[in-house]
């Protein structure tokens, strides 16, 4: 039986230029051995500067550390088809990429090498940071089911004069809801001030709250405006409710029932024109029944409840906020820093994260510290996780300091590095890290208060 080929006047070369999807062929030895038209379009780098290179020199993609598509096809003569990531063009610039490869065979059968093809897929990227951006509000952003209903509902919220309640776990984002609320609301050319209640003792919170008169105790030589006083017509936020002492409670119950305060010392009672919004990780109505937090207070706060999952319940932000992280990072930074790679992708994925989306941020911080080129690696993340990744040979099971006082550690340790390397030349260490001289120094100046 004939079988059908080309017409002798058009060569296989030419058809193969002629398609939209990038191709390129390689032999066993990863060289670049063809490189048609439109990969050169895609990437901007012409197929004279492709050919004879290694494929992972002219790509530069998120898959070649270990997830590379064109792998199982030399290796075992397998297709893989329809994956996804980032390859980095000729100007640095990153590229999203669906592709699809298959081994070349000889005439007997035998694996001479591979053949990829991709194709850009920057307009779909674009569309989809669209539906990001559909769902964000302020500094939130989000995929998941949930969050988007609460965003959703947010403005109606903002605008009314209800106290809110903000429950969930640390480093989900409380206070950005808060911030989104007042910005939202009619209050919004007003004051937003915030106060956490678990950080100072009662009798210090007090005088926070609602300021003192000039004489009310001994070192009070002049008057001093409390919280309250501050975000008068605006916003107070009062983070960690749940850490109020009791005989606080019954203070802040009547500025809630009332709208009025007193000022320690003073027996003028004062309008209190202030919009409340509470936050807490603690579980409230347990601590109503074991009698450590006011029933009555905590009926006052939860007029509108907002839930704020955890990140290990919303794996679909990850990616997401991670993406964000970068791009925030490399305008405070200064870098230009394109993405994580495929196996830091997957830790991200698998990990637990304690400290929820806070935690992902100083992870990424920390990595854009010691990442020097485009893409954030395993050996970017906490000094930490190595040994444990060494010894169960998984890039899952570990933990990522939830603290601040753990990253800071991991910081220091990273100047000290730096400057070792440099023989303690700040600016040399400043340029390695990306970071800037005067980061240095408050590095090793809050390690030195220790």
């Amino acid at each position: 039986m004939k079988r059908a080929g080309l017409p002798k006047n058009i060569s296989l070369e030419s058809v193969v230029d002629s398609v939209a999807e990038g191709i390129f062929t390689v032999d066993l030895d990863w060289n670049i051995t063809f490189f048609n038209q439109a990969a050169a379009q895609i990437t901007n780098i012409s197929p004279v500067e492709a050919v004879g290179q290694k494929c992972w020199e002219v790509f530069a993609s998120s898959l070649c550390d270990g997830a590379c598509p064109m792998q199982p096809c030399l290796k075992n003569g397998k297709s893989v088809l329809n994956k996804s990531g980032f390859i980095l063009g000729a100007d640095g610039e990153k590229i999203p990429i669906g592709m699809s490869s298959s081994p070349l065979k000889d005439k007997d059968g035998v694996v001479i090498g591979g053949v990829e093809s991709f194709r850009d897929l920057s307009s779909l990227h674009q569309l989809m940071l669209k539906v990001e951006e559909r769902y964000s509000v302020e500094d939130i952003r989000t995929n998941n089911a949930h969050m988007i209903r609460m965003l959703q509902i947010l403005p109606p919220i903002a605008q009314s004069t209800s106290t809110v309640l903000l429950l969930g776990e640390s480093g989900t984002g409380k206070e950005l809801f808060a911030r989104a609320i007042h910005n939202q609301s009619m209050r919004k050319e007003k004051p937003f001030v915030a106060v956490n209640c678990g950080a100072l003792p009662g009798n210090l919170l007090e005088s926070e709250l609602f300021g003192y008169k000039a004489g009310a105790f001994t070192d009070a030589r002049k008057d001093k405006p409390g919280r309250l006083e501050l975000a008068q017509g605006g916003t107070l936020f009062l983070d960690e409710i749940g850490d109020m002492p009791l005989p606080l409670q019954v203070k802040l119950l009547r500025v809630l029932q009332e709208k009025t305060y007193e000022p320690l010392g003073s027996v003028a009672p004062i309008q209190a024109d202030v919009r409340f919004v509470a936050a807490t990780n603690r579980d409230l109505e347990t601590m109503v029944s074991e009698g450590t937090f006011r029933q009555d207070l905590f009926f006052r706060l939860n007029v509108v409840r907002i839930d704020i999952p955890p990140l290990r319940e919303r794996t679909e932000d990850i990616t997401l906020l991670t993406n964000h992280f970068i791009r925030q990072q490399n305008s405070l930074k200064g870098k230009n820093i394109n993405a994580v790679s495929e196996r830091v992708h997957h830790v991200l994925f698998q990990y637990d994260f304690p400290g929820n989306v806070r935690e992902l941020e100083n992870i990424i911080e920390y990595a854009f510290i010691l990442c020097p080129g485009k893409m954030i690696e395993m050996a970017h993340l906490p000094e930490h996780l190595k040994p444990q990744i060494r010894e169960q040979h998984t890039p899952c099971d570990y933990a990522i300091p939830t603290d601040a006082a753990g990253m800071a550690q991991h910081k220091h340790h990273a100047v000290l590095q730096a400057l070792d390397k440099h023989n303690g030349n700040k600016s040399a260490a400043a340029r390695e890290l990306g970071i800037s001289r005067d980061t240095i120094r408050r590095i090793l100046k809050r390690h030195e208060a220790k």
